[in-house]
């Protein structure tokens, strides 16, 4: 799967980013047919707790998943996002095998 990561307005590590990347790749144990990800590090309001953004577009035929998350701090927000993911995923999922 192929998986972008854009920080906006800050400087991603690369520790940060092959953590997202890492979680993303997880994703295909539940549905294997992921096309590519957007994943985009946010900073909100620096002077707040749970300031960090975590938005993860999933492109998958025929459909776009999406999931937004905020948190204390970017692992925990990109956590939560892809559980978020993965629940869409096996909801997906299940869709297509009742179809068929």
């Amino acid at each position: 799967m192929d998986v972008q990561v854009q920080s906006i307005r800050f400087v991603a590590d690369q520790k940060l980013i092959s953590f997202v990347k890492q979680r993303l790749n997880k994703l295909n144990l539940f549905f294997d047919h992921i096309v590519d990800s957007e994943v985009y590090l946010k900073i909100d309001r620096a002077n707040t707790n749970d300031n960090k953004i975590v938005e993860i577009k999933l492109n998958i035929p025929g459909k776009e998943l999406f999931a937004k998350k905020q948190c204390k701090s970017f692992e925990e927000a990109t956590d939560e996002s892809i559980e978020a993911l993965r629940r869409q995923l096996k909801r997906h999922k299940g869709k297509l095998y009742m179809k068929s």
